[in-house]
């Protein structure tokens, strides 16, 4: 059988088509290709893809079983997305250590099937065998969700994703956009360090105490246009309490320290 997908990406994007609206998916999220969330519950399928089965994706989809790797957040399933037609020779494997195989369906299979992809998501209204194939883990806890849904492709083979600190690094680009300059106090707002940012000249000082964009401030905005947009959309939520601090306000005993912090 012919597989009409090319990259990973490929293969997500024709399962998020046709995932049904009862759950969110959030793609690059918790180390997983996809996170699904069913919205009634709260429910998490941790999800990898690859275009065969093998030994490397059901490693990357498998639960860690060190100590402090299990108590820490998982998703309640585990899957691995494959297309349909694909050897199942590790099927058995998967099986073994409860690992759900999500096949896609396509070409004339998919026209004969109101789902183009199997088993079905578990549904919270079934009865347990009607969920049969998927395997619960009654995790410790689940996977944090970000604020926002990550504007990035499902399946990247090197995903730019919108990590807690990328989402504290569109926080200081959008202060620094309104206010026209950063402090320390900002970034210690936001939970990042300012090494890297002083020392890779991302910022250079004013001259008044404060820290405007360097020469190589990384585009935050291009990486992620939707998810940027969406943060700035936020701003009064979240902003700043250092906002109301002016130039020439600074404390140069603590400037000082602060340079030797850097």
């Amino acid at each position: 059988m012919k597989i009409p997908f090319t990259k990973e990406t490929e293969l997500c994007r024709a399962f998020l088509d046709s995932v049904p609206d009862t759950w969110t998916a959030y793609p690059e999220t918790g180390g997983f290709d996809i996170l699904m969330v069913r919205k009634a519950d709260g429910f998490q399928v941790g999800i990898e893809a690859k275009l065969r089965l093998n030994a490397k994706v059901i490693s990357q989809a498998a639960e860690d079983t060190s100590e402090w790797r299990v108590a820490r957040e998982n998703p309640d399933c585990r899957a691995v997305l494959i297309p349909e037609g694909v050897s199942l020779d590790l099927a058995p494997v998967c099986n073994l250590i409860g690992l759900t195989i999500i096949r896609i369906r396509h070409g004339d299979q998919a026209r004969h099937y109101s789902s183009k992809f199997y088993p079905e998501l578990p549904d919270l209204s079934q009865q347990y065998w009607d969920n049969r194939g998927w395997y619960e883990r009654c995790p410790t806890k689940r996977i944090s969700l970000p604020d926002w849904i990550p504007d990035v492709p499902a399946g990247d083979s090197a995903p730019v994703a919108l990590t807690n600190w990328k989402v504290g690094a569109i926080k200081l680009v959008i202060t620094l956009e309104k206010r026209g300059f950063l402090t320390r106090g900002d970034f210690s707002h936001f939970k990042i360090s300012m090494s890297r940012w002083s020392q890779e000249h991302w910022l250079v000082k004013d001259g008044q105490g404060g820290w405007i964009a360097g020469p190589y401030l990384p585009d935050f905005r291009q990486q992620h246009p939707v998810n940027f947009e969406q943060i700035a959309a936020d701003f009064e939520k979240w902003k700043s309490p250092e906002s109301a601090v002016q130039r020439g306000l600074f404390s140069s005993v603590g400037d000082r320290d602060g340079e030797a912090a850097a």
